[in-house]
């Protein structure tokens, strides 16, 4: 069990790029600043894809713009192809993440591609980010299972990791996108990648449509893995993906790893306010399950010997 677990914000992209109504650009900017104000160190800030595929996200540029941004802090965002490369670059963008799946019908419907031509397509970005000094991250989705395909091989998701770290990316992120796993099928997949000969740094990205995400990720943290991805309130869901609901809730993470003495650097009553005023904003319920009336004096210290 690692002593220490990174948690990569996903919220302000990935929680709202499936909201119906369009969010002000100000709420994204405030939800952002909030964000890294609870101590969190890796928020990703929006995304530079085709404003008609994604409506929620035209504003990636405004956003990165306005952020008041806090030194220590990355704002990654998601990029397409080399168009939305130059967009992040423009905007300032220090580090991005590009997308891939395990399965071919999904990639398809997400980029009109096949697995192949979607990393060929950011081949040419990974090798400008090198020289410009930016970091690069990488998405599998659908690790699990698709909404087309159904169930997902591990082996499958082994070969588009092995792909990825030929181009160089060592930060991936393995994604449950429509939240079928269950702790038993962590390990057939993130196991024989974390005994992968190039220096990868994996990250479990899951999403809590049947209620295992948090079960998935403590099967994760047996295996030794200390990066995950979630997203305050539970927001979250993919367009792309029929049926896929929120990400797992940042804050029951984090009041999850603190009971159990795992440091994240986050303040967790500070980040239940933001999960409040986030989901308030948007007229929802909060998804977590830490955000009731009271923050009770206990909550998040670790477990009594």
């Amino acid at each position: 069990m690692p002593d220490r677990v990174t948690i990569v914000e996903v919220g302000p992209r990935d929680g709202l790029q499936n909201e119906s109504s369009l969010v002000p650009t100000a709420t994204k900017v405030q939800l952002v600043e909030r964000l890294a104000a609870t101590g969190l160190r890796h928020i990703e800030a929006t995304s530079f894809v085709n404003p008609k595929a994604v409506p929620q996200l035209a504003d990636a540029a405004e956003v990165m713009a306005t952020i008041d941004r806090v030194d220590g802090v990355t704002y990654p965002v998601l990029v397409p192809n080399e168009r939305g490369y130059e967009g992040a670059l423009t905007a300032g963008a220090t580090s991005i993440s590009v997308f891939t799946a395990a399965s071919e019908s999904f990639t398809r419907r997400n980029v009109n591609a096949t697995i192949a031509e979607s990393i060929d397509r950011f081949r040419p970005i990974v090798d400008r980010a090198a020289s410009d000094g930016i970091h690069v991250r990488g998405y599998v989705s659908t690790a699990w299972g698709c909404p087309f395909e159904g169930p997902i091989a591990p082996a499958a998701v082994h070969r588009v990791v092995e792909q990825l770290a030929d181009l160089g990316i060592a930060d991936v992120s393995i994604g449950d996108t429509i939240g079928v796993a269950v702790p038993g099928e962590i390990e057939p997949v993130m196991g024989p990648l974390l005994e992968f000969e190039a220096d990868l740094r994996l990250a479990l990205h899951l999403h809590d449509t049947r209620g295992m995400a948090m079960a998935n990720t403590w099967a994760g943290l047996q295996l030794g893995i200390d990066t995950f991805d979630a997203s305050v309130a539970g927001l979250g869901g993919c367009p792309f993906a029929p049926g896929a609901t929120g990400n797992l809730a940042t804050e029951d993470l984090v009041w999850m790893l603190h009971r159990h003495g795992i440091d994240t650097g986050i303040d967790l009553e500070a980040l239940v306010e933001v999960a409040r005023w986030i989901s308030s904003e948007l007229d929802r319920p909060v998804g977590g399950h830490v955000t009731g009336p009271r923050i009770w004096p206990w909550q998040g210290q670790p477990i009594a010997d």
